[in-house]
């Protein structure tokens, strides 16, 4: 449960950053919702990142963000773009004008072009991305029963999601332990909250 309800908080502000992007922010340097939700995924944010062996993304990938050949953001093409573009001596891929599309093999790499050839050597290669929240793990000694610290991994969302983080594991339960009370209390919570945030 609580798992479910980090990635649904967690998933929740790219829905809002699309919303809030299309509202006429304020100027208000503490209340501005699209600075508060860019600053809630920044804490997932991850530069620089090398690629793996046959380019392969990283596994805590949730959205890539932009690959970088050199240094240089590489454009992303689909396929038939790709096969369009290297036709054309004026269009094709270059050192400075590097593009990259999703291997069709492995879903989860890429392939990178410049100078029309496949770059294989991993250092040139680097992507932006944000990561997924790790999973939650509250990790106890079997043999006392006490908390073990060394073995659990705590929430990762930005400090002010505790209250919802609460709602959401609230109602979850009450799903699962199918008591409508329980489940009816934390939903009126988070309609609630949804309220304040959009009013």
């Amino acid at each position: 449960m609580a798992n479910q309800a980090q990635l649904d908080i967690f998933e929740q502000y790219f829905y809002d950053l699309n919303q809030f992007a299309r509202i006429p922010g304020n100027s208000t340097e503490y209340a501005d919702m699209l600075d508060i939700l860019q600053e809630k995924i920044s804490i997932f944010e991850v530069t620089g990142a090398s690629l793996g062996l046959g380019m392969d993304l990283p596994n805590n990938l949730y959205r890539l963000g932009s690959i970088l050949y050199n240094g240089i953001e590489a454009e992303h093409l689909t396929e038939k773009e790709f096969s369009y573009i290297k036709k054309s001596p004026l269009s094709h891929p270059t050192a400075d004008f590097p593009v990259y599309l999703r291997n069709g093999d492995n879903p989860n790499s890429i392939l990178v072009y410049a100078d029309s050839i496949t770059f294989h050597k991993i250092s040139d290669i680097t992507c932006n991305y944000v990561k997924a929240p790790a999973e939650v793990k509250w990790g106890y000694d079997s043999t006392t029963g006490l908390y073990d610290a060394g073995n659990s991994t705590n929430f990762e969302l930005h400090a002010s999601e505790e209250t919802e983080l609460v709602i959401k594991i609230l109602a979850l339960a009450g799903i699962v332990l199918k008591d409508p009370g329980l489940y009816q209390i934390g939903s009126a919570e988070e309609v609630k909250s949804v309220q304040q945030e959009k009013a």
